[in-house]
């Protein structure tokens, strides 16, 4: 369950490099009061892609670590219900 709150972190993230990458493309007449600095805009971009990139990682070994843990508890449950049974025979 904890992967996928990094799922949703990554695609804000991601959204978020989205945005500030289109923030170059803007002149910077329409960015009153913000960094018209397209270079600014591209380094902001390019940390929360970054930093998206990052979470999707931990999302996915997360996952993975997740999906193995209950594997390996159900074959400790089916192996503790098969000794059990052939000790009751």
């Amino acid at each position: 369950m904890m992967s996928r709150n990094f799922y949703i972190l990554a695609g804000a993230l991601a959204f978020f490099a989205l945005l500030s990458g289109a923030m170059t493309l803007v002149p910077s007449s329409f960015q009153p009061g913000l960094p018209a600095n397209g270079s600014l805009w591209r380094m902001v971009a390019l940390v929360m892609l970054l930093g998206a990139l990052g979470c999707a990682l931990v999302a996915v070994f997360s996952n993975l670590f997740e999906q193995v843990d209950r594997r390996s508890e159900q074959e400790r449950v089916e192996a503790r219900r098969k000794r059990r049974d052939l000790r009751d025979k």
